[in-house]
């Protein structure tokens, strides 16, 4: 078969069953025959980690994807299109600059710093609650609620109210999908609508009586006399949630599964637990929680030699970048010996995530604790379900016996 006609065949579709169970193989063939590629659903998808990181890293060329008209035409004018037009990630230069300087004056390094024995606690009290069983879903039992239970912790939420937070994000991470169905599309602004209106209603409760939660350092965040408004703290409030909550379920996951299906890289952690930050950095390269991210051509330009108009829309794979060989050594292997490991599954540039200290300390203590706990941990199932959010990847369930 000619080159010619294998990249004719080359088809990037997120939303095929099979993409979803393994997409590596057809990464790495896009990687290597169509690195810029134009797919038939509309917008160009780079593979290769010097254009990814080139498009994360520069906020003039490459803006955050759709424009204000455009989200309307896909979400309408309701509860949808106000969370995703509204989320810190939507923004370029100048909001996003100001928005970014008045949020990480309240979600600080030492905020997350501070929750370290929280997190404990919650991980110990959510294995507690496994009891003496011999088998777990450490999805559904740990790396599910855990996340969940800590921001809701940070915001002071009323411990009555928090299993709908989880169930609001879990409605709304398709409404980021790059093509939604029409059920999915109702269900997601069915969700952002009440959790806007939930949160609204908690802010008007702060502020008359403000504490040293997460919300209260929000509402009070205050930069060059500036603030931030109504609209823009209810917005912040689900952003911080919904991208702190699954992604960090999901680092779990893939990483538990990756040492797991490695049993030889396990059983080096609990010999040399030292390993730890550079597993969970080898975890975050391997199976990436958020697998693309979503920019749009600022003004005409080339990537490679492919010229790019402005105005088209971009997909940058971050599970591809991750697994280019011309950046990481043999980069299908899980080595937690790995060193100069600066993958891209947190982004980069202006957008680098906002929670991504939290993110590792849970990751942290997460693993810290079932090495302790459970150091016996293995596997009870060979094929693994996977959710089918194409931007986001993770297990849906992670069975094991202890």
């Amino acid at each position: 078969m000619s080159g010619e006609s294998a990249t004719r065949e080359l088809v990037f579709d997120p939303l095929t069953p099979g993409f979803t169970a393994d997409p590596f193989p057809l990464l790495r063939r896009l990687r290597e025959d169509d690195p810029v590629h134009r797919s038939p659903l509309g917008f160009w998808v780079l593979t290769r980690y010097d254009d990814v990181a080139r498009v994360l890293r520069s906020p003039r060329l490459f803006g955050t994807g759709l424009t204000h008209d455009s989200m309307r035409s896909r979400y309408g004018d309701g509860a949808a299109f106000a969370y995703v037009s509204r989320r810190l990630s939507s923004y370029d230069p100048p909001d996003h600059t100001r928005l970014r300087a008045l949020v990480t004056r309240a979600f600080t390094v030492r905020r997350v710093e501070s929750m370290r024995s929280h997190i404990q606690a919650i991980a110990d009290r959510l294995l507690d609650g496994v009891g003496g069983a011999e088998r777990m879903d450490v999805i559904a039992d740990l790396a599910h609620p855990l996340p969940s239970l800590v921001i809701c912790e940070m915001l002071d939420v009323a411990e009555a109210d928090r299993r709908q937070f989880s169930v609001w994000t879990g409605d709304i991470a398709f409404l980021l999908a790059p093509i939604i169905a029409p059920d999915r599309l109702a269900t997601g602004e069915a969700a952002a609508g009440a959790f806007m209106a939930y949160v609204r209603d908690l802010i008007a409760e702060r502020r008359e009586a403000l504490g040293d939660d997460l919300l209260s350092a929000l509402i009070t965040a205050e930069a060059d006399g500036d603030r931030l408004t109504e609209d823009e703290l209810v917005a912040m409030i689900v952003f911080l949630f919904s991208a702190g909550h699954q992604t960090t379920r999901d680092l779990v996951g893939n990483g538990l599964l990756a040492l797991l299906q490695h049993r030889d890289q396990w059983q080096r952690l609990l010999a040399q637990p030292a390993l730890l930050p550079a597993a969970i950095e080898e975890c975050l390269r391997y199976d990436p929680s958020v697998t693309m991210f979503f920019r749009r051509a600022l003004q005409d330009t080339h990537i490679g030699d492919t010229p790019i108009p402005a105005g088209d829309r971009i997909f940058v794979s971050i599970s591809a970048a991750n697994r280019d060989p011309a950046r990481f050594d043999d980069p299908d292997r899980f080595d937690l010996d790995r060193r100069d490991n600066e993958h891209l599954t947190f982004g980069g540039g202006i957008h680098y995530c906002l929670g991504a200290a939290l993110a590792r300390v849970e990751a942290h203590i997460i693993f810290a604790t079932l090495l302790r706990r459970c150091p016996g941990i293995e596997l009870t199932e060979d094929v693994i379900q996977w959710r089918d959010t194409p931007a986001f990847r993770g297990p849906i369930a992670l069975r094991v016996a202890l």
